[in-house]
């Protein structure tokens, strides 16, 4: 074969390959002019065919950056490298709306005779057309983005948020999130289709760049009928507006919002419905207005896709509201509503509903004018910690009637909760071995000595300050949580001068969303230490200053002011264990009823110190005390040092005895036993003349 028909046949060959590739290629010499183009760039119509041949590159390329362009293709004939899959994002001439991304790869065309870096002879471009690719991929990515990003919380405008956030810019210029009242006030469920009048609240909104918000988040925001807004809550599908047309009759429904929207220039539009088995929950929109190219099928599938998975996160929110809804009704419904008035302590209280715990506070009057102060922590959530909180308040007011130490009532309480526990895993729905965690804090206060007793199960350490402000020393020892069983309380016991201030509370209110408890604290102290100031305003105080923000837990805050029973007001003898005595104490009684201006109380008082003296020398061993205390009611307490508990009989009519404590029982508003380290007193109280 002769040399020039090989040559000839090279040629033909080549150009076949040039002309028949199915990418679009480009071939610029040296000053960047148009020498050749194949079939394939011929077709592509966002740029020129033939005509543009022998035209610099800054002249063929309209609605694209031919500047930029220019800088590649000029890059590559001075270094010789190539560059592959450079991006180009454009407006074809023949649609201006249209955004097109193209793909560029750039080659550095050399002769290559020498056998070494030959002379360059200009760049070969290879285009593509990549604008669905690129497009599904976008799309592809803010999927995966509001897979990623979208519930990371159970509150309803957080998620509403993060659908804004996900959406805005890459998918659209504006996002508006509403939902329905009742799912933002974690009211009932909706079910199919929205009246055009039903009230939405605006949960979420964002824009490209900012700005007002148009309605401010948690504002009602009923839409006008007719529009696409109130039709896709009735049929609970979306709507599609690829070319928003502010000729059509529906935009002069809300004259100030088509303005807002004509001076932004909206031009594209979707709204979709937010719904979860045929649940209806709210409605979020997407707008256009700075990227030229109009929402299409694809976008409004991609729509669909984020409005579902967003619908799936309000749902979990809205239930979870609904159950801390009714968990926190209920918490606060076994609560007391406000502390008693009692005589040994003023006292006032906060209590915050935070997303976990149960805590629980209470006032408990105990005998001989004392009282007893308890906080405690419930580990959990819902209603079933809430049931769980109320029974152990329960138990802890009941063991208080008893008038048990508050060590030995832990131990008891301890007790109760490892019951409970069991109780609870097996009944349906329970889990086998799940503990029942819980701190607990239980102090008590006697007026007339003005002693405090205090024990604590996992819980915080109680304040005290004297009456100008100053902290008191009061180290309680800390036992283990209740629950755990098996485990000892040891109690503490300092005497305080009256007018201090106690202080419980529970972990909330000092470590809640990682906050440095000691500074907490010492916050807490400063709060505290302003004699002046009554306990309600103490209790305001705390709050303004320790919790700046809605916390994510429980939050409770019990304070009470001590008082001191004046000695005036107490009297206390103490006698031989001789029936002979019983006489003198009547007489002695009397005489300081007398003094107290309590007349019409001597003869049911003598009948009970009767009764009780006699029973505590006949049954008992050594010495007995009496003491009367004149408070809000008239107390008696007979003390001896026996630990036999008195049994109520109800006598028959033929025996002679066994009427006592039914006598006094009959005498007496209340009466009871309480036990001491050595020994029991039993008391009865009457109230006062005139008292209600």
């Amino acid at each position: 074969m002769r040399d020039s028909d090989r040559d000839e046949g090279e040629a033909a060959l080549l150009a076949a390959l040039f002309g028949g590739a199915p990418r679009c290629w480009y071939v610029l010499d040296r000053e960047l002019r148009l020498v050749q183009l194949n079939r394939a760039a011929r077709a592509l119509r966002c740029l020129p065919g033939e005509e543009a041949i022998g035209r610099r590159l800054t002249d063929f390329v309209p609605g694209f950056p031919a500047a930029e362009m220019t800088g590649l293709a000029g890059e590559v004939l001075a270094t010789g490298a190539t560059l592959s899959g450079r991006l180009l994002h454009g407006h074809p001439a023949t649609d201006p709306d249209r955004v097109q991304v193209l793909s560029l790869t750039l080659y550095r065309l050399e002769d290559g005779v020498t056998g070494g870096p030959g002379e360059p002879l200009g760049v070969a471009v290879a285009v593509e057309d990549v604008t669905a690719r690129e497009s599904a991929a976008e799309r592809l990515a803010v999927l995966h983005r509001a897979h990623r990003t979208i519930g990371s919380t159970l509150d309803i405008a957080t998620t509403a948020q993060e659908l804004a956030d996900v959406t805005v810019p890459r998918f659209a210029d504006a996002t508006t999130v509403d939902v329905l009242d009742e799912a933002w006030r974690a009211g009932p469920a909706h079910e199919g289709p929205v009246s055009p009048d039903h009230p939405l609240r605006r949960a979420a909104y964002r824009t490209r760049h900012g700005g007002e918000l148009p309605v401010r988040i948690g504002r009602l925001n009923t839409f006008p009928f007719p529009t696409p807004f109130t039709q896709s809550l009735a049929d609970i599908r979306p709507r599609l507006v690829s070319r928003l047309d502010y000729g059509e009759p529906w935009m002069e429904t809300d004259l100030a919002t088509t303005e807002r929207w004509r001076t932004a220039g909206v031009h594209s539009l979707i709204v979709a419905p937010l719904v979860v088995h045929d649940t209806v929950l709210g409605l979020a929109a997407y707008y256009r207005y700075e990227r030229p190219d109009p929402f299409d099928e694809d976008d409004l599938e991609l729509a669909r896709e984020l409005t579902a998975r967003a619908s799936l996160s309000l749902d979990k929110a809205s239930s979870y509201a609904r159950e801390r809804t009714v968990a926190t009704a209920l918490q606060r419904y076994l609560l007391p509503q406000q502390p008693p008035s009692v005589s040994a302590v003023d006292a006032a209280h906060l209590y915050i509903a935070g997303g976990a715990g149960s805590d629980w506070y209470d006032v408990i009057q105990l005998s001989g004018a004392r009282v007893a102060l308890v906080v405690g922590d419930l580990a959990g959530r819902g209603v079933e910690a809430a049931a769980t909180m109320g029974q152990l308040r329960t138990a802890v007011r009941t063991l208080a009637a008893l008038d048990l130490p508050p060590d030995e009532l832990l131990e008891r309480l301890d007790t109760t909760a490892v019951r409970l526990a069991r109780d609870s895993a097996i009944a349906p729905g329970g889990v086998p071995g799940e503990e029942l965690i819980a701190s607990c804090l239980v102090l008590t206060y006697d007026p007339v000595s003005r002693r405090c007793t205090a024990a604590r199960a996992g819980h915080p350490q109680p304040l005290v300050l004297d009456p100008a402000g100053q902290p008191l020393p009061f180290e309680v020892p800390v036992g283990p949580h209740l629950g755990v069983g098996g485990a000892g309380f040891e109690a503490a016991t300092v005497e305080l001068p009256e007018g201090s201030v106690i202080a419980l509370y529970t972990n909330g209110l000092v470590t809640d969303r990682g906050r440095d408890s000691d500074a907490s604290l010492e916050r807490l102290h400063q709060v505290l230490a302003q004699p002046g100031r009554s306990l309600q305003e103490l209790c305001d105080s705390a709050v303004y200053t320790l919790v700046p923000e809605r916390p994510d837990d429980d939050a409770v805050l019990l304070l009470a002011r001590t008082h001191h029973l004046a000695q005036e007001n107490v009297a206390a003898w103490t006698f031989p264990d001789d029936l002979a005595v019983v006489s003198q104490a009547r007489e002695l009684a009397e005489s300081q009823l007398v003094t107290w201006g309590l007349d019409d109380l001597v003869y049911s008082t003598q009948l009970i110190v009767s009764e009780l003296v006699t029973n505590a020398i006949r049954y008992g061993k050594g010495a007995v005390q009496l003491r009367l205390i004149r408070d809000r009611t008239l107390i008696c307490e007979v003390s001896d040092r026996t630990n036999t508990a008195p049994h109520l009989r109800q006598a028959r009519t033929t025996d002679e005895g066994g009427r006592g404590l039914f006598i006094v029982m009959q005498l007496s508003a209340h009466w009871g036993t309480r036990y001491l380290r050595e020994g029991k007193t039993i008391w009865a109280e009457q109230p006062l003349p005139g008292a209600s």
